[in-house]
């Protein structure tokens, strides 16, 4: 680690994520000497395997014991397999607690240069105004301290750098973006849409994807490969480790400091302001210190929670910058696992296993609760869904022999959906330090408390019947509804724990994600979000991250920070 010629940094940065890599590249091309403090190694193209078959690895991806092993937890997660599972936390290395009556899945914890963005489903969808404004239509909770029109020039932004698939719809609840061309849909999606808009008036558009469909700054189109999260040796998916770090590293301003656990932000006591971190490095457990003028956390919602509550100080006893006592508060999941399938058996065509690996699928946008619509009487807010659709073998066929290989070849056109709904901010829902338990670096660890409530599973029982009825208004035989609400942290949408706010006293953080008591500490991923719309929140973090960033060098230069 080499710091500048006065030894100190003007910005220290938490994390290579969706928002830490964003913070680096904005604030390192405007100048800003910036030390990006990681938890783990820089990533890199050699790591990546989209490429290789399962008979080249040892267990041919085919023994979830050999990941559960470490990381039984981690393991749980859709994307961690035996290709990429030591990108992710060793479970047995850095625990958490939880009450036996409400178990929490913390899953997707990445330690590996660029964290979720190397992992993430890439749907990328803008938050509307209702979603900004949702106390003040229907009561419950809090605004977030800005509107639509303040981030729209961000969002731009955002989009035209990592590149967003999609098609526009003129849909007020999730607002058009700069789009890339849509990577299509498969005819059983072609035919839900359609059918769906002329009998139900609902939406189905092609998933609004961070993967290029044309050439972008030296990234070349999908090639249809998969899985993503294998990784991309294209670049054709947004990374921050190919992407926003490569950025800041090239202007010579940004220094990297990876394999650093950190631990807490140091503080001026005197001058209340932050002036460094603590952190363990993995490798040595030695621990080590960085010290700088501001401090920008974005290390993941519940992980930037658990520094600044490791962080207290005589004047911050229950965490820094906590005055309001709702740092750990209002955290919020998404909560899924209701939708239906049907069959399309008018429609023919012949599977095969080679077929492209196409990244997305369709997207249904929320249309419960709208600002120009009778509001339901059963629950508050709404859901999306997320699905696809195309040709497959008929793999349940019965009986054997020549029988059975004709059954299977037999196309069967189906589609399937799956709710997201918004999961109310609620106080209750909270993570502490648990006092008795220390992680092997010396770091204690979090303790959880969250439950959904019966808001979430009115919701998703609304949503198994409306996916029944739009795919039995489109046509569909077979139809099959289903309700398996997933747990908390379910979904890995995990915001709040430092919401944003007006008010210093039932907030964190102000509407550029700076601390209302520490004028130089800001926290820009998702803890800051007040409530967890039911789109995915990756786009929004990014657009945020950029807004806030250009408001912390105008403040610098001002002299006010």
């Amino acid at each position: 680690m080499s710091e500048n010629s006065k030894g100190l940094f003007d910005v220290l940065v938490i994390g290579s994520g969706a928002s830490g890599g964003w913070a680096c590249k904005r604030l390192a091309e405007a100048g800003v000497k910036i030390a990006l403090v990681d938890a783990g190694p820089p990533q890199s193209d050699k790591n990546f395997t989209e490429h290789m078959p399962p008979f080249a690895l040892k267990y041919r991806n085919m023994a979830p014991a050999a990941v559960l092993k470490t990381r039984p937890i981690q393991g749980k997660c859709y994307a961690c397999n035996e290709y990429n599972f030591e990108w992710y936390c060793n479970d047995l290395d850095e625990p958490y607690t939880a009450p036996s009556d409400k178990p929490f899945a913390w899953s997707a914890r990445m330690r590996i240069g660029g964290g979720r963005t190397n992992v993430w489903g890439r749907l990328s969808l803008r938050y509307s105004e209702l979603d900004f404004k949702q106390a003040s239509f229907d009561g419950y909770g809090e605004d977030w301290p800005l509107t639509y029109q303040d981030l729209a020039p961000y969002y731009d932004l955002v989009e035209r750098y990592i590149g967003v698939a999609g098609r526009a719809e003129g849909v007020e609840q999730i607002p058009d973006g700069v789009f890339q061309p849509e990577m299509g849909l498969t005819c059983p999606e072609v035919l839900f849409r359609n059918r769906v808009k002329a009998k139900l008036g609902r939406t189905v558009t092609p998933s609004r994807t961070a993967n290029l469909t044309k050439p972008l700054n030296g990234r070349a189109p999908c090639h249809y490969c998969g899985p993503c999260e294998r990784g991309c040796i294209t670049h054709s998916y947004f990374n921050s480790a190919f992407t926003t770090i490569p950025d800041a590293m090239n202007t010579g301003n940004c220094t990297y400091i990876p394999n650093a656990m950190v631990y807490k932000v140091l503080m001026d006591a005197e001058r209340n302001r932050a002036n460094g971190i603590l952190y363990i490095d993995r490798s040595t457990r030695q621990p080590g210190e960085v010290k700088g003028r501001v401090v920008i956390v974005c290390a993941q919602a519940i992980e930037s929670a658990r520094i600044l509550l490791n962080s207290s100080t005589p004047q911050y006893s229950n965490g820094l910058a906590n005055s309001s006592g709702v740092l750990g508060h209002y955290l919020m999941d998404h909560i899924g696992g209701a939708g239906a399938s049907g069959e399309f058996p008018e429609l023919a065509g012949k599977p095969s296993l080679g077929n492209p690996n196409r990244p997305c699928g369709i997207y249904v946008p929320r249309f419960r609760n709208l600002r120009h619509q009778p509001r339901s009487k059963e629950f508050l807010r709404g859901y999306g869904f997320e699905g696809g659709g195309g040709v497959d073998f008929n793999w349940s066929a019965p009986g054997f022999g020549q029988s059975f290989k004709e059954k299977l070849r037999e196309a069967i056109n189906t589609v399937s959906i799956d709710a997201t709904a918004e999961v109310i901010p609620r106080m209750e829902n909270f993570v502490e330090i648990d006092p008795d338990v220390v992680d092997p670096y010396g770091i204690p660890v979090l303790r959880f408390h969250m439950t959904h409530s019966e808001n979430e599973f009115a919701l998703l029982r609304d949503a198994r019947d409306s996916a029944a009825e739009m795919l039995t208004a489109a046509g569909a035989k077979n139809v099959t509804p289903f309700f398996r609400p997933t747990g908390p942290g379910g979904i890995r949408h995990e915001v709040g724990t430092a919401r944003m706010g007006v008010d210093p006293k039932k907030s964190v953080l102000n509407q550029f994600q700076q601390s209302h008591d520490v004028k130089n500490l800001f926290v820009m991923d998702a803890a800051g979000y007040p409530t967890n719309p039911c789109e995915n929140p990756t786009l929004t973090l990014m657009a945020l991250c950029v807004r806030s960033s250009e408001y912390l060098m105008a403040e610098m230069k001002r002299g006010s920070i």
